[in-house]
């Protein structure tokens, strides 16, 4: 398989697609179809308004929205003027919002009504200068928005326009036909496209920065995976992975640069999942694990014909064997399964189409894809099919965080001149190339297909006036891959502290799918002979509880 890229910058890219598929459906959302010329014009209004506005080329821009047409036409006006996109999930609190802002440096956001309110909390501490507000249904047609309203079926947050707050559809109304504003923004693959954040084992979320030929590169290989299957221009994707995680982008969102049709939800509803791919024709469903074993459980599955599907991808954490063999028995289809990274932009293997894929593997090496599996301790290589850590090269690679030199130095080493990412999952490989995850060396916890610091959990536990100690780990669970369990050690002179108390506590400040959703107390908590917190004892004696 060849990686076939026709132009080096993100907008170059869509443009030349839109010049082949003009009136061919681009995007689905709600039930509305937008064509590639809609969605062309849509984003060149939002380009020249960005310009109006006073955003300049290498400016961040949040994104602080839910999956919609809106957040792909922001994200393409932002690639045009050759402004950086940084997107963000739509449920992050003031608390983790306050700090990616200040981190990528951004002075213009745009964010739904719903969390406006949060916004505004953090203007006073951050540079974000200019806000545009969205609603969720901002670019339905009219007779939508007032049914939605009227029965008050479409959420609506307070906001107040002024200098500096936009309207997000006013400004596209007002922008309309006005694209030659923005042209003339010359931007070449090596510059910076869009910064996403990822858990892993710092306090605060880590800034990934891609270029665009990186992001180029990468999305056209994993796009083009299924093309055995589906041509790519004939593909209908269900993309149910969030736009603001790599999966979501790299298996879903640039089927816009191939002539595609992608299908978006603000949010998963399994029922509307499964009339949209029945009344659209889905040949792509994209998903986490969780996903697929909501989807089989679901009461009312066999009420929806999904014969149309296709190809069904599972990303984001190991694909339990158990559920790929009911869904195989269900719909006479596999999932294929892949494994990768936001700092590796996405896919580094991939189950093919044209191939048999044994049981438990994550595919094969990708084209643009170099890998090493090795001992941990000392980068030595391993034998094939021993467990060791894998490492990640490609020729467009990041090579750095975003201003974190020291969590920089530990995921990224040299090795025989070439720079290559530490993924810190110990991993299997078989003589016919297969992949097979086998650990997790470092403290994450993987719930739901995010990455979670267990360290970010114990310094909010922490925080808390009756906390002297804690300690986060991941508990097994078939549905959702770990749960969060977190250990704590109360002050000697607290009493009457509850488990609910402190999830509240932790509720007030980090995002829901990272609060605990067990607390057991402690007298104390396994450390090493330096007082280094020993979570690998915690884990096991879990795994013990779960063997007896």
């Amino acid at each position: 398989m060849t990686t076939q890229i026709e132009n080096n910058i993100i907008y170059s890219a869509f443009a030349a697609t839109v010049e082949r598929r003009k009136d061919h459906a681009a995007v689905f959302y709600l039930g509305s179809r937008f064509s590639y010329r809609k969605v062309k014009d849509l984003a060149d209004s939002f380009a020249a308004a960005l310009i109006d506005c006073g955003v300049k080329k290498n400016q961040r821009v949040m994104l602080y929205i839910p999956n919609s047409i809106q957040w792909v036409v922001c994200w393409l006006g932002i690639q045009q003027i050759g402004a950086v996109a940084v997107p963000i999930t739509p449920i992050y609190t003031p608390h983790d919002l306050n700090y990616i802002a200040n981190d990528s440096g951004a002075e213009a956001i745009v964010c739904s009504d719903t969390n406006f309110g949060y916004v505004t909390s953090v203007l006073a501490t951050t540079d974000l200068k200019r806000v545009i507000v969205s609603n969720v249904a901002d670019l339905l047609p009219w007779w939508k928005r007032y049914f939605g309203h009227l029965f008050n079926i479409i959420p609506r947050g307070k906001y107040k326009l002024d200098a500096q707050t936009y309207s997000l559809r006013k400004l596209l109304a007002q922008y309309q036909n006005q694209s030659s504003k923005s042209s003339g923004s010359v931007t070449e693959g090596r510059a910076l496209a869009e910064i996403l954040y990822t858990g892993g084992t710092t306090k605060f979320p880590k800034g990934v920065p891609f270029t665009h030929d990186l992001f180029l590169v990468s999305a056209d290989e994993q796009i083009r995976m299924s093309e055995p299957i589906i041509p790519v221009e004939d593909n209908v994707i269900m993309g149910n992975a969030p736009l603001f995680h790599i999966l979501g982008q790299t298996c879903s969102l640039a089927t816009l640069l191939t002539g595609g049709t992608l299908i978006l939800q603000p949010r998963i509803n399994l029922d509307a999942n499964f009339d949209a791919i029945q009344g659209l024709g889905a040949k792509t469903m994209i998903g986490v694990p969780a996903l697929y074993r909501m989807m089989l459980e679901h009461d009312r599955l066999d009420q929806y014909d999904l014969s149309s599907l296709k190809y069904c991808f599972s990303g984001g954490d190991v694909l339990p064997v158990e559920v790929g063999k009911r869904w195989q028995e269900k719909f006479g289809i596999p999932i294929y399964q892949g494994y990768g990274a936001t700092e590796t932009c996405g896919g580094v293997a991939m189950c093919r189409t044209d191939v048999a894929n044994p049981p438990k593997s994550v595919g094969r090496i990708l084209n643009s894809k170099k890998v090493k599996i090795v001992d941990a301790a000392t980068l030595e290589p391993v034998a094939t099919g021993d467990p060791g850590e894998l490492l990640v090269s490609s020729d467009y690679m990041v090579s750095s965080y975003l201003n974190k030199p020291e969590e920089t130095a530990e995921s990224f080493v040299e090795l025989e001149g070439e720079k290559w990412y530490r993924t810190a999952d110990i991993m299997s490989m078989d003589q016919d190339g297969n992949l097979y995850f086998v650990d997790r060396t470092v403290d994450t916890i993987k719930h739901k297909g995010y990455r979670v610091s267990a360290s970010e959990i114990e310094s909010v536990l922490q925080e808390h006036p009756a906390v002297i100690a804690s300690c986060a780990v991941g508990v097994p669970d078939e549905r959702v891959g770990e749960r969060i369990k977190a250990y704590v050690v109360l002050k000697e002179d607290i009493k009457g502290i509850t488990g609910y108390e402190l999830i509240k506590w932790c509720r007030r400040t980090l995002v829901s799918y990272k609060v605990p959703h067990y607390i057991e107390f402690r007298d104390m908590l396994p450390k090493s002979k330096v007082g280094k917190l020993l979570r690998r004892e915690i884990r096991s004696e879990e795994q013990r509880r779960k063997e007896t």
